[in-house]
């Protein structure tokens, strides 16, 4: 699994991901994977997915196309854009979209956090969009993510970049699906 973490404050949006892959109860470390970075770059746009590690890659190669032009201003164009991209998964990359006999959409079988100039926004396995005040966290060092960033928002001596941070690296203390080192990135946020 993984924990990934992005956080909104004083001007800048931040993102951090672990790096730890897991495959049943085997994991592969950074120690050893090469490309164990599971945040992706797109414009001034920085997302990580929790799912398959399959899909980081997969994330790469769609918004790399010359004419995928990808949209993040806001949950409606992040909406529209994840709209393309599921049928593409589906059509091109061969999703199994598995759905549960109580889902009223398909799902793309993932959730991605994303940062951006724009903000913070969290996207759904069924295409959810939303966009956050302050910070989120997904994967399976949810909990303990949430509850450092929520202990620790309002210190002043901490800014976006090491919130992300100390997110993950908490969810890695106890989480044994979440791995270290953390990969992050911050933006300045846009003026509005």
């Amino acid at each position: 699994m993984t924990t990934i973490a992005v956080v909104k404050k004083n001007g800048y949006a931040a993102i951090a991901a672990d790096t730890l892959t897991k495959w049943g109860s085997g994991k592969e470390s950074a120690a050893y994977i090469a490309n164990s970075d599971k945040i992706v770059k797109v414009g001034s746009t920085f997302l990580a997915g929790s799912g398959s590690a399959t899909f980081k890659i997969i994330l790469r190669d769609y918004f790399s196309r010359p004419r995928v032009a990808p949209k993040f201003d806001d949950p409606l164009s992040i909406f529209r854009t994840w709209q393309r991209l599921h049928a593409v998964l589906k059509d091109e990359y061969f999703l199994l979209t598995g759905n549960d006999k109580d889902d009223t959409l398909e799902s793309s079988r993932f959730d991605v956090l994303l940062a951006n100039p724009r903000g913070i926004f969290g996207i759904g396995a069924h295409r959810t969009v939303q966009e956050y005040s302050k910070f989120y966290a997904i994967g399976s060092g949810t909990d303990l993510a949430l509850g450092a960033l929520y202990a620790t928002y309002d210190d002043p001596g901490r800014d976006a970049l090491s919130l992300a941070r100390l997110a993950v690296v908490t969810a890695a203390e106890f989480d044994d699906a979440t791995g270290l080192p953390v990969t992050a990135n911050k933006v300045k946020l846009a003026a509005t």
